[in-house]
């Protein structure tokens, strides 16, 4: 596999793509595999769009049911910062069915989101804003009887972008230990994942319910191969940037799955002509994925650039690519190590998953990790050992002067507002005392230094007591040491570091796609473009939705 000291850097990180193991791609397959089916047992919105509606997925052995309120917004007050206090749409995802008596009871809290309070038995807490201009384009051409113009459907990508997607305990909601040993929510984040998709779906009925309101006699339905181009957008800041820090464990599990698939693909001795001509058709689809993605960023527009040059390289060597070479995968990626972008390569580990379902689908029951199970230090282990594991881990930090300005140049502190993750800058504003532990590299630095000067045939426990300010990296440093992608291999407090690849990793592995940074501190994406909607998942393949159909292809029947 990939040693971590490959993988684990942020810039490679931040080029990561959707794959067969992202989660919003192996919830599809649950419910398709188990046979879910879905309904809407509640649609009560007036003609101003006004009201409440209710999606239901009945499972073999559980149900689960979206409420959706839909309210009326001055555009003024639409807003994506955390700090809004109203949106067009809020929502829960509860567990079970949800009557009339839970459906006022939510009234009364979800629409107030964090100031309201909702019960062990609903699951998320959302909320959306509409794509004003889509959205009104949308019910504009189904009510005068047309369908929508595909170019701008295709450029925008969603109807609705949820602005927070909360779970697992927040807000009163069910604490994961509720709910985590249910089959179809195995893996990561399935129970936020199963709202959006289902939000999805209530921001097509919401447009095609205004349309037939506004013109009855007239109005259509939006064409399902249309509406597979929209999904739902989201805005992300920098509330997420931590978690690849804050949960090393989980993350060593992701990573791992992602890796040891890849090395699978890479051990196939030789490629059957049906897997290299699905290969050669998804690259082509990929290729035109990558030029449909238009971003007003400048770093990732070059780097959008340096991907369309890529995938016109990997088509070309598809194209060459025949059932008699031999371990073909391992030296078509070998040739992208040499030729092509960081973000070129990372797509390409994703396609070379695409046929081998039996390989890699399986993996996703190894990307969760029970992160509850308390840690504590081992103060038997000898001085010379951590220092040892202190080189394996973090020896990259060995060229890094941390007492430079730049190389510490950012502080994560809290915001006392919004409880949630921010970064300062250290020279220009006086955070250090707020400052949280988000800096392994630093810190682990700094215990090198003085655990080199201690005995080295003394316990960790005694250096400890002469130097408690380590607890922290020392306990952290015993704990990564087994897992070999769990620590991040670069300064996360440089003055060069782009908060964004942190935020970027973690939503590939969502699924997410065109994402499109805004600053170097929060970004948008599109969750479930071109996925089915739960009247077409029992008859089509999601597995083959994810990459944009060739202009004459037709994915689902």
């Amino acid at each position: 596999m990939r040693p971590a000291s490959q993988v684990m850097r942020l810039a490679r990180m931040g080029s990561f793509h959707q794959s067969r193991l992202s989660f919003m791609r192996v919830l599809l397959r649950r419910l398709k595999e188990q046979g879910w089916r879905f309904d809407r047992p509640v649609f009560d919105i007036d003609a101003n769009g006004v009201g409440v509606a209710t999606y239901r997925a009945r499972g073999p052995e559980r149900s689960y049911t979206l409420v959706a309120f839909a309210h009326q917004l001055d555009d003024d007050k639409r807003s994506d910062r955390v700090i809004a206090e109203a949106w067009d749409s809020t929502f829960t995802l509860c567990d079970g069915e949800a009557d009339e008596a839970t459906i006022r009871r939510l009234a009364d809290n979800v629409p107030r989101q964090e100031a309201g309070r909702i019960s062990e038995d609903e699951m998320v807490l959302s909320r959306a804003n509409k794509s004003v201009r889509l959205f009104a384009h949308v019910v504009d051409r189904l009510s005068a009887g047309m369908q929508p113009d595909k170019e701008m459907l295709d450029s925008v990508g969603y109807l609705v972008r949820t602005t927070a997607v909360y779970g697992s305990g927040k807000f009163g909601a069910a604490d994961r230990a509720r709910w985590g040993d249910r089959p179809e929510f195995t893996g990561s984040f399935q129970p936020e994942l199963l709202a959006v998709w289902l939000i999805r779906t209530f921001s097509i009925d919401l447009a095609e319910h205004l349309a037939q309101c506004r013109a009855p006699d007239t109005a259509v339905r939006m064409d399902p191969a249309l509406r597979r181009c929209l999904g739902v957008g989201n805005s992300t800041g920098l509330g997420m940037a931590p978690f690849l820090i804050n949960h090393p464990r989980l993350i060593n599990a992701w990573i791992a799955a992602r890796e040891t698939a890849l090395s699978r693909v890479r051990a196939v001795a030789h490629a059957d002509e049906a897997d290299i001509a699905k290969l050669r058709n998804l690259s082509a689809r990929a290729r035109q994925n990558a030029y449909d993605w238009q971003v007003a960023d400048a770093r990732q527009t070059d780097k959008i650039t340096r991907l369309r040059s890529d995938f016109d390289a990997i088509v070309s060597r598809f194209d060459a690519i025949s059932a008699s070479d031999a371990y073909p995968w391992d030296t078509l990626y070998r040739w992208a190590e040499a030729h092509l972008s960081l973000e070129g390569q990372e797509a390409l580990v994703s396609l070379l998953f695409e046929p081998y379902a039996e390989m890699v689908d399986g993996l996703a029951g190894c990307m969760s990790a029970d992160e509850t199970a308390p840690y504590r230090i081992d103060g038997r282990m000898r001085c010379e050992t951590a220092l040892d594991l202190l080189q394996q881990n973090y020896g990259w930090t060995s060229d890094i002067d941390f007492d430079s300005p730049d190389p510490q140049a950012r502080v994560w502190y809290v915001s006392e507002e919004k409880l949630e993750p921010r970064l300062g800058e250290r020279f220009e504003e006086p955070l250090e005392p707020y400052e949280q532990p988000l800096s392994p590299g630093r810190d682990a630095a700094r215990m090198r230094r003085d655990l080199a000067a201690f005995d080295g045939a003394e316990s960790l426990g005694a250096f400890l007591l002469a130097y408690p300010e380590h607890r922290h990296i020392a306990r952290r440093l015993q704990l990564v040491s087994p897992l070999p992608y769990a620590e991040i291999r670069d300064n996360t407090i440089d003055a060069a570091m782009v908060p964004v690849d942190l935020l970027r990793c973690k939503l590939s592995f969502f699924g997410a796609t065109k994402f499109d940074p805004r600053s170097d501190r929060w970004l948008r994406i599109t969750m479930y473009q071109g996925a089915p909607f739960p009247d077409e998942l029992e008859r089509c393949d999601p597995d083959d939705m994810v990459y944009p159909e060739l202009r004459a292809e037709t994915a689902c029947p």
